[in-house]
């Protein structure tokens, strides 16, 4: 059964032009769907237009040109019910100190119309686990309960595609494996999450799709198992008995990485060297080999190469 697209972008553009001479392309020609149900990761460096494209759809910049549909709502013919479709955590926290979490959900609900029969206070405090802090003022909150209570603020409308900017940005360990279960909590009951993240170890183990944008092009767009794929290289560790004695290209794209008394790391292309080639070559002269790692690297490799330009 084919899932429908929540988010399709087509021909998406914004330029900044301080003056006529030097307009800056924030981003060009974007073109992405996003289907229901997806974990979808949007990467790149600072500067590569996440946050435009955010915004965009927040409502807080205009495009300039293309056309922006979510939860079947056209951006500009039906701004407020793409808004209500939508919930943003955004990066930064701006709280009000003197509210309390119940409070500020309240306020948040009341902006969105949502009568108070209908509203889902005490709900959402416990799925962010601040239902013990529900009537504390904001800012006897810590830095981790004020990032969860951001995302309940996203929630009180209960809108079917949630936006993570950054959730997990200075954040210790305990408090990032927190938000990520909250976050697979949602996505398990129908949530659509779409998040940005400099935690390329995190986009890996949580993505089912990731879109990489570099100075305002979106230059990879695929499944994460099929981006790993695009790693040409994998390295391997051998330890030995004795010191073995290998050279560069040896074999065909062969790297010898570093040789030490009883360990060598070497590198090589995949699609070209057969990995009994090189325990052949390493086991000439009867050497032994006790042990042997394999690295076959990860999303940081692949976006690194796609933005270094």
């Amino acid at each position: 059964m084919t899932k429908k697209n929540v988010l399709s972008i087509k021909n998406l553009n914004k330029v900044y032009s301080k003056d006529s001479d030097s307009p800056t392309n924030a981003l060009n020609n974007l073109n992405l769907d996003v289907q229901e149900g997806e974990i979808f990761g949007l990467l790149g460096p600072n500067g590569a237009g996440k946050t435009t494209f955010i915004n965009i759809l927040a409502g807080t910049v205009i495009k300039s040109s293309g056309n922006v549909n979510v939860w079947g709502f056209d951006l500009d013919l039906n701004p407020r019910q793409v808004r209500a479709s939508i919930g943003i955590v955004p990066q930064e926290i701006n709280l009000d100190p003197f509210f309390s979490p119940r409070k500020l959900l309240e306020l948040q609900a009341g902006l969105y119309g949502i009568k108070e029969k209908d509203r889902i206070t005490d709900t959402i405090l416990k799925l962010v686990s601040l239902e013990k802090q529900a009537n504390s003022y904001a800012r006897s909150l810590s830095g981790g309960m004020k990032r969860r209570l951001l995302m309940a603020k996203a929630l009180v409308h209960k809108p079917p595609i949630i936006f993570l900017d950054e959730p997990t940005a200075g954040v210790d360990v305990e408090l990032r494996k927190n938000l990520w279960d909250n976050v697979k909590l949602l996505n398990k009951q129908g949530v659509t999450v779409i998040l940005t993240t400099h935690y390329l170890e995190e986009a890996e183990q949580m993505c089912n799709r990731i879109g990489i944008l570099n100075k305002g092009n979106l230059v990879a767009l695929d499944s994460t198992k099929n981006l790993l794929m695009r790693i040409k290289t994998k390295k391997m560790i051998f330890k030995t008995q004795n010191k073995i004695k290998l050279e560069d290209d040896d074999l065909e794209s062969l790297k010898v990485i570093y040789n030490k008394e009883n360990e060598i790391c070497v590198s090589y292309e995949k699609s070209k060297v057969d990995v009994e080639n090189i325990i052949s070559l390493i086991k000439q002269n009867n050497n032994k080999i006790e042990d042997i790692s394999t690295d076959d690297g990860d999303l940081e490799d692949v976006f690194l190469r796609l933005t270094k330009n």
